[in-house]
């Protein structure tokens, strides 16, 4: 069975796959059998070292925080219901005590019938720098797009605001979406930027908003025409 996200194979995966310093990673989960796979990115995430821990339902949702852990429980849940893209922003605790804020998007994955049988996406680190906090990193980025309206600085400014992540994670989001498919960044940050700005007025829900976010590549206009 090959797997696919929305039209695309591997995703972010390949992107994601690079030294191990990299706050993000992708991540597999298969619906039927609850089966889950995570990068070396996300093992570490957690405080393992790559290969030495199978991720369950149960294993994830052990280190979800524990104010955090039942936010996180009825997502999984809606997802293997609605079968939609999602996100979500959450704490979780690695095996040292260590509390990392990360955002998780993902989208659907399709087996070869087109029937959604997963869900595949990224995890992205977002723990502030000590004594940095939310309200201020949006307080910068707010000020940033005023002065400045070009497409990366408004992809940026959407993702932070849509996601909840600073200035650095939201522009490193945007290359490694960039590295993956192989589209400079200026287009496909334009893309993004004016695929939220069209949706914005009509979304009633994030997970739309998610699934413009991994599907951008696929809108951006080529050198070639295509």
């Amino acid at each position: 069975m090959k797997w696919e996200l929305d039209g695309q194979t591997a995703s972010v995966e390949e992107a994601l796959a690079g030294g191990a310093a990299q706050p993000a990673g992708w991540f597999r989960f298969r619906f039927t059998d609850q089966h889950w796979e995570w990068s070396e990115q996300v093992q570490r995430m957690h405080g393992y070292e790559p290969g030495t821990v199978m991720p369950t339902t149960d294993l994830v949702l052990s280190h979800k925080h524990p104010d955090d852990r039942g936010q996180v429980a009825a997502t999984i849940e809606q997802i293997v219901h609605a079968r939609q893209a999602f996100s979500t922003r959450h704490r979780i605790v690695d095996t040292a005590g260590n509390v990392h804020h990360v955002v998780v998007v993902g989208d659907r994955i399709f087996d070869d019938d087109g029937d959604v049988v997963g869900t595949h996406g990224f995890y992205i680190d977002v723990t502030p720098a000590p004594g940095q906090s939310k309200e201020e990193l949006v307080s910068e980025k707010l000020a940033a797009i005023s002065e400045n309206r070009a497409g990366i600085e408004q992809a940026k400014g959407m993702l932070m605001l849509v996601y909840g992540i600073s200035d650095d994670a939201a522009f490193e989001l945007l290359k490694w979406l960039s590295q993956e498919a192989n589209i400079k960044l200026r287009p496909l940050a334009e893309q993004i930027a004016d695929d939220f700005r069209r949706a914005g007025a009509r979304l009633g829900a994030r997970a739309e908003f998610d699934h413009l976010l991994l599907t951008a590549q696929q809108r951006v206009a080529r050198p070639d025409g295509s």
